[in-house]
């Protein structure tokens, strides 16, 4: 039996999976992309991370509702796509392998980069190893309680701080109001076209923040991995790594599907905080770009980046500020880390599943190690090669990870909560669960905009 979903000030003690979600995403993206894009194009660049979160939330949600409604997550089901087997499997697999490795090596040589800020006699690269070390240990034995506590107090105060330059330096409710809907792309101004480090388009410096505003490709994945281990409706004792019960569904009765409504109302509600949260932090960052940054014509870049960033807090409360602000998007960072080296061998074990069934010989545990290791490796020698680069890595991996993917993730979303995941069910409990069409507005939006994005933009910018 389904249980009811709870109600009134009991639900507030079940969100959690868009907080973890939350979490994973505000790392590289608000700490590093949203101040630099800030300072560089001004206010008229605030439209890009409201458009980029608001477009992903509607894929993650469908997703997440598709778990709460089967039990199982997204790359499952993803390949349940109409057409030859797996093939929408086969791209996200080879894509997220690459994209992954690139994204995570461009957090760890970030975190590299940040710790030399406290620790200038070791190498950059060494710090770097050194995270990587304690993030590989984490991971491997999953114990991420305390850990998870520390950082959350401290990601808590970047926020807080990035939020009070915002105030500090505010602009006014029309001139922020001119930025979020003008949808122009502003100008490169003359103090950055100086520097050889800042592109020569505003639509260069504006795709990354596009990309990792909300999380890429993956983080709305891993939305359905937590509410998975939530235990949110049909996921309640589910695990991961684990397709659909057919018959299950097939015998879910009246009464059960509406309890798997009433979850999908509070998965609604969660994902919906984690949206709120993540655009006033976005912006926020970006605000405070704009307000600290600019005025002092800076672009945060290079091993400089820290010391850079960290004047947002440094204009308000002095040296300590500027301290405390290194060591929290540390922290920003790594927890970002954490959520990544959680989520991408849970990701890649899945596709592994599906495309060689021989895999699935193995537990869970096994298949995520693997690839934990295989990461690991790999993230050691992006540091060690590609060296202290953390703006260039985060940037590239934004545009991989976030936006190459996400115009097909929407559209076989979108295909298989319509027109697939009702056949599961009995006649009258797919009534009930039938999704709303704001949902089909929501994906068919985000499939047509990040499809322009990949078909228009990007080949633009990479033939210049």
């Amino acid at each position: 039996m389904i249980s009811p979903p709870p109600k009134g000030m009991a639900l507030l003690l079940v969100l959690g999976p868009g907080l973890i979600w939350c979490g994973e995403f505000i790392g590289s993206g608000e700490v590093i992309l949203a101040p630099r894009a800030g300072a560089i194009l001004g206010l008229g660049m605030l439209w890009v991370p409201v458009v980029a979160i608001f477009l992903k939330y509607w894929i993650g949600l469908a997703g997440a509702r598709y778990t709460v409604c089967t039990g199982e997550g997204m790359i499952d089901m993803l390949s349940r796509t109409p057409g030859p087997k797996n093939w929408v499997i086969w791209p996200v697999f080879i894509g997220q392998l690459a994209m992954g490795m690139i994204a995570t090596g461009a957090l760890v040589s970030s975190s590299g980069a940040f710790a030399a800020y406290f620790f200038p006699a070791i190498p950059p690269y060494w710090l770097g190893w050194i995270i990587l070390a304690f993030i590989l240990v984490v991971t491997w034995t999953g114990r991420f309680g305390l850990l998870k506590s520390v950082m959350s107090l401290l990601v808590t105060l970047i926020i807080l701080g990035a939020l009070d330059a915002a105030v500090a330096t505010w602009p006014g409710w029309s001139a922020v109001a001119a930025g979020i809907l003008g949808f122009n792309v502003p100008e490169i101004p003359a103090w950055a076209k100086s520097n050889p480090k800042v592109a020569s388009t505003g639509w260069a410096e504006i795709l990354p923040l596009l990309g990792w505003a909300a999380g890429g490709f993956a983080s709305q994945v891993w939305y359905t991995y937590w509410v998975l281990g939530a235990g949110y409706g049909m996921a309640k004792d589910r695990g991961y790594g684990r397709p659909l019960e057919g018959e299950r569904l097939a015998s879910v009765t009246v009464e059960e599907a509406g309890h798997l409504r009433g979850w999908c109302g509070v998965v609604t509600k969660d994902a919906t905080l984690a949206m709120v949260i993540g655009v006033v932090v976005t912006t926020g960052f970006a605000l405070a770009g704009a307000g600290v940054l600019a005025p002092a014509q800076l672009a945060p870049e290079g091993p400089d980046v820290p010391l850079q960033i960290s004047r947002m807090f440094a204009e308000r409360w002095g040296d300590f500020g500027a301290h405390l602000f290194v060591l929290a998007g540390l922290a920003a960072l790594i927890s970002t880390l954490l959520g990544q080296f959680a989520g991408w061998p849970r990701l890649l074990a899945d596709c592994a599943r599906l495309l060689f069934p021989k895999v699935a010989e193995y537990s869970w545990k096994v298949q995520f190690r693997a690839i934990l290791i295989l990461f690991a490796f790999w993230n050691a020698l992006i540091v060690f090669t590609l060296g202290l680069k953390p703006v260039f890595l985060v940037k590239l991996g934004a545009v991989l990870d976030g936006l190459l993917l996400t115009p097909l993730q929407a559209l076989a979303v979108g295909w298989v909560f319509y027109r697939v995941m009702p056949r599961f069910f009995p006649a009258e409990s797919a009534r009930l669960l039938r999704p709303s069409p704001i949902f089909a507005v929501g994906l068919a939006l985000a499939f047509l905009v990040f499809g322009y994005f990949c078909v228009v933009q990007i080949p633009s910018e990479f033939t210049k």
